[in-house]
Order: structure tokens, then sequence, then C-alpha cells
């Protein structure tokens, strides 16, 4: 039997706990989590600011610049995982309004991508984007969102 999944979330700040609040509370968070999640263990969902996201995407991946997504994987075994996933708001706001969607909806995709990367799931070649997009589609769509690689 696998191991019971914890859900850990963190804030920067009061702000950003006070902004993601108004999209989704913690039991939608998790909600969304336990979807894309298979496995038990733990993972921690870390909502940043800009200076925080692109402090840790430097540090981790040499890239001078805050991203939407960090997934940092520490343990992957038969039925466990640990895993922090960091989300920089202020670009998955940004992302969000660019691409016309809802921010709830691009929270809850990037969530489930977080907790994919998580799970050794990549899009670094083609074969595996599609099968990683087709799992956050599917999973996506049981939680009631769109597509969100089509155009809305």
């Amino acid at each position: 039997m696998p191991t019971k999944l914890t859900i850990e979330i963190q804030y920067a700040n009061l702000a950003i706990e006070a902004a993601v609040s108004r999209v989704a509370n913690t039991s939608i968070l998790k909600k969304w989590v336990r979807a894309a999640t298979s496995y038990g263990g733990l993972l921690t969902l870390r909502f940043v600011n800009t200076a925080e996201g692109k402090k840790l995407n430097f540090s981790f991946r040499k890239k001078d610049y805050a991203t939407n997504v960090l997934t940092f994987p520490y343990e992957l075994s038969k039925n466990t995982l640990a895993a922090d996933i960091i989300f920089c708001l202020p670009i998955i706001r940004k992302e969000a309004k660019e691409q016309k969607k809802l921010l709830k909806a691009h929270l809850a995709h990037l969530i489930v991508h977080g907790c994919l990367h998580a799970q050794a799931y990549d899009h670094e070649t083609k074969k595996d984007a599609e099968k990683m997009e087709a799992l956050e589609l599917n999973i996506l769509s049981q939680l009631g969102f769109t597509n969100p690689y089509i155009a809305q």
C-alpha cells in the first residue's frame, strides 16, 4: 500500500498568500496535486515573488530570470516521492494575461505540470513532450479545465 501523500504549501509573503487564495484555496490546490500525483510522500508547493524565483532559477539552472515553475525532485521510488515545486506568481499572472487565460486555469495547469516533473516526466524530446502533454490534458480535463495548449 502506498504511503500517504503530504502536501505542504508555503508562501514567500502575506501578499503572495492573499493573491493565491483569491484564485484557489488550500483544499483546491491540494485537490489539483492529488489529481496529478499517484505517489505517497511529501510535496511542498512554494509560491514566490519574482526576486526569489530569479534567485532560485539562477542558483540551480544558471538562468538569470524568473520562470513560472521550478521542480526540485529529491526522491522517487516505487511508491514514494519527495519534491519541492516553486511557483513564481508574478510570472504566472503575466503569462495568463498574455495568453488570455484565466489565472486559475493557468495555475492548475502549472501545478499539474510541476507534479508530473516531480514524478520524472519531462518534455526534452518530442516523444516525452507528447506523453507529458497527454497526461496533463487528461488530468486537467478530469478537473474541469480545457486544453491549455489551444488558444482560447
